[in-house]
């Protein structure tokens, strides 16, 4: 659910002017191991071939202690809110990579735009803005999804400093997390931690392809925030999601936070900071527990 109500007033970030992006993004790609000043995490501008086409995305991971060095980490995959790749999934990506991952944040909506597909002052409340957003996500079809995450997780596993032998984790905010979803069910033998964060009533819908009716085909224990406006909105999608990781024997926290949808992602109107950290804190256990 991506709608003027839920994304209230301007998403800003002065960094998303096309000239600040575009010597933000040459640096990271001729800087070997550059990294995000408040991060311990070297960053690459990476192209992810799919079978549609050919995703831009940044890889992640933390810096290595030398040029020998032979660490690996688990392997995470960022699925972005439908404003798609900007700055702030790029510090996202980064702060969970210096805790011990590689990260892939995608630009999910290459097929119709490179990213950032939007400035540093979007306003979601703009109809004209919004239809362009709306139009990109509905490009991707089920089954585009579905061969997206299979392509991601093949291009982690191929990285040297992945750890194949450990599970895999997915995590997506506002539409991303009904990707989360997909991507469990598509790449269901490497996945092994899910997090859904403002996901919204997307999560569970009436129709034959509802995120919902995945979760038994997955393999993942899941933790699933909820925006307290998304329940108000129908506060039955918390109640048939729990019946639904029961009734398929999943482990899942599924959970309703003090804040607006969107709260996650610094740069919104509604970014809540101690909600985002209690949400990161959570994450952290999930994938603890799970990437093993």
């Amino acid at each position: 659910m991506c709608d003027e109500f839920i994304h209230p007033g301007l998403v800003s970030d002065s960094r998303l002017s096309r000239r600040r992006f575009g010597l933000m993004t040459a640096a990271a790609a001729g800087t070997a191991g550059s990294a995000l000043a408040q991060s311990n995490a070297a960053s690459t501008e990476v192209t992810v071939k799919t079978p549609d086409g050919a995703c831009d995305a940044v890889l992640f991971h933390p810096n290595s202690k030398g040029p020998s060095s032979k660490e690996k980490w688990p392997a995470v995959l960022i699925w972005p809110d439908i404003m798609g790749l900007r700055p702030a999934f790029r510090d996202m990506g980064a702060r969970l990579a210096s805790q011990g991952y590689t990260v892939l944040v995608v630009n999910p909506f290459y097929r119709s735009a490179h990213a950032p597909v939007i400035g540093d002052n979007f306003d979601f409340s703009n109809p004209e803005a919004r239809a362009r957003l709306t139009g990109y996500r509905a490009a991707m079809t089920n089954d585009g999804i579905d061969r997206d995450a299979a392509a991601y997780l093949a291009f982690l596993d191929v990285q040297a400093v992945t750890d194949k032998g450990k599970k895999a984790g997915v995590q997506g905010y506002c539409m991303g997390g009904a990707l989360a979803f997909r991507s469990a069910a598509a790449v269901a033998g490497r996945i092994g931690g899910v997090g859904s964060f403002h996901g919204g009533n997307g999560l569970v819908t009436d129709k034959p392809d509802s995120p919902h009716l995945l979760i038994a085909k997955t393999n993942a224990a899941y933790l699933v925030c909820q925006a307290q406006n998304d329940d108000a909105s129908n506060p039955k999608v918390k109640d048939d999601l729990k019946a639904a990781f029961a009734a398929a024997g999943k482990t899942a926290t599924v959970e309703v936070y003090a804040a607006n949808h969107g709260w996650c992602v610094p740069g919104g109107a509604v970014y809540n900071q101690a909600e985002a950290e209690r949400a990161w804190s959570n994450l952290g256990a999930l994938y603890k527990a799970n990437l093993i």
